[in-house]
């Protein structure tokens, strides 16, 4: 065990396309990304590969049964211990979990991002900083949209139909309900200069104290 003090874990949430990842990525490149141990929830969806292709597309992936939340906690534990991990890699296009992984080496800030991270109250819990992205719904659709198809191998009928199926429907059950447990609520994500200033200011400004140390 390790007598460093645990890092900063900051929690960055809100619905799919919402601008998290702009957000995040953002974050990475003006702060560092070799200052900053970044695992997003993504990551962590369940190994579907035991499923034919047909029945893994039926799968309910904003349902937060599809993730393997408890590797994920597991894994900001064993962060926050300053000890690597093996971050897992998703195949989004066959939905499945390849047998490669990323090492994830202890920093003094951790970044958790997904659509899910504030509906779990374990992984709250681990959480000092979290945020809430907030974006009107039509922007988020077709901000999904564009990605599926152009990152995801998916068809535009494809994604239509798993928005009014699954994504939209589990937005308003819990990740729009999850925002209630917010520290700080940016509209817009990534696009928001000032909040991510501001954001970005305290992760900095903590960096300094703990770096200086």
């Amino acid at each position: 065990m390790s007598s460093r003090i645990p890092p900063l874990v900051v929690a960055v949430a809100g619905g799919s396309g919402s601008g998290k990842t702009t957000l995040v990525n953002v974050i990475l490149k003006r702060v560092g990304s070799d200052r900053i141990a970044y695992l997003p929830h993504d990551a962590y969806y369940r190994d579907l590969s035991n499923l034919p292709p047909v029945q893994r597309a039926e799968v309910n992936f904003d349902h937060p049964n599809s993730l393997e939340t408890d590797l994920l906690i597991q894994h900001i534990q064993v962060l926050k211990d300053w000890r690597s991990v093996d971050l897992p890699l998703y195949d989004f296009a066959h939905h499945a979990r390849t047998d490669k992984t990323v090492k994830v080496d202890p920093k003094h800030v951790i970044i958790v991002e997904g659509i899910l991270i504030l509906s779990e109250p374990r992984l709250r819990e681990l959480c000092d900083i979290k945020i809430f992205v907030d974006t009107d719904a039509d922007m988020r659709f077709i901000r999904r949209l564009q990605r599926d198809i152009a990152e995801r191998g998916r068809s535009l009928e494809n994604v239509i139909r798993q928005y009014t199926t699954t994504v939209r429907p589990m937005h308003l059950e819990f990740v729009e309900q999850s925002k209630r447990y917010a520290d700080v609520i940016i509209p817009e994500g990534g696009f928001n200069s000032v909040a991510l200033d501001m954001v970005i200011s305290r992760i900095e400004a903590y960096l300094q104290a703990e770096e200086t140390e």
